[in-house]
């Protein structure tokens, strides 16, 4: 294990005028340090992708045209790993048609895959008392300091009226209904019903085309 320093840098804690003097002392009198010695060769990786942007239409045709006509003959190549049957890729199965994910669906509901039962390789731990009980705790026993029980705010009593000295409630007039809310409202509830008699004849459809093709494949098996 290494020892990791998360404290700041030592030129954090510098005080302003050294700071400057030391960047002063560095613009005018630089540290002399010797050439950079290069160890590797450069790779020839061809064009960049920002120079290949750059170059004229032209130039990209008549590559385009040279690509095609004779293309680079690459060696074959050698795989070293062995590929992994990883099922059917999301891509494909979303690619299929509704029925096949019906009867696909149908198939796991009435028969479905037997899976081995799961091996726990550790014991669950057992909280603080949940063995036995859930408690959850108040804040008043959470919270650390004196309790103070204040007394509770009088209500003021209402006056005893009796039923004839009471003044009588007064009903709100009903303002008059617009014409024009009213015609909406017809309206939208109308839409409402043709929406949902489409979406009974819609799922009436689906209904029937499951059940001809369940019928049609128990029929050919």
């Amino acid at each position: 294990m290494f020892d990791l320093d998360f404290s700041p840098p030592e030129g954090l804690n510098r005080s302003l005028w050294r700071s400057l003097l030391i960047n002063l002392a560095d613009r005018f009198a630089p540290e002399r340090l010797p050439p950079l010695i290069l160890t590797s060769k450069p790779v020839d990786v061809g064009l960049l992708p920002g120079e290949l942007l750059e170059l004229p239409w032209y130039r990209t045709v008549f590559s385009n045209l040279a690509d095609v006509i004779s293309p680079e003959t690459l060696p074959p190549l050698e795989l070293e790993s062995r590929p992994v049957d990883v099922g059917e890729l999301l891509g494909d199965e979303l690619s299929h048609g509704w029925w096949n994910s019906l009867l696909q669906n149908l198939r796991d509901r009435i028969a479905p895959d037997r899976l081995p039962p799961l091996e726990l390789t550790s014991h669950p731990v057992a909280a603080f008392g949940a063995d036995s009980s859930l408690q959850i705790l108040d804040w008043s026993s959470l919270i650390v300091g004196p309790k103070v029980f204040r007394a509770d705010v009088p209500q003021a009593r209402p006056a005893n009226v009796s039923f004839g000295e009471a003044a009588p409630v007064e009903a709100p007039e009903a303002a008059p209904a617009d014409p024009v809310l009213l015609i909406a409202r017809v309206q939208l509830m109308r839409d409402i019903g043709r929406t949902h008699f489409r979406r009974k004849i819609w799922i009436s459809l689906a209904a029937a085309e499951a059940i001809f093709l369940l019928v049609m494949m128990f029929k050919f098996q």
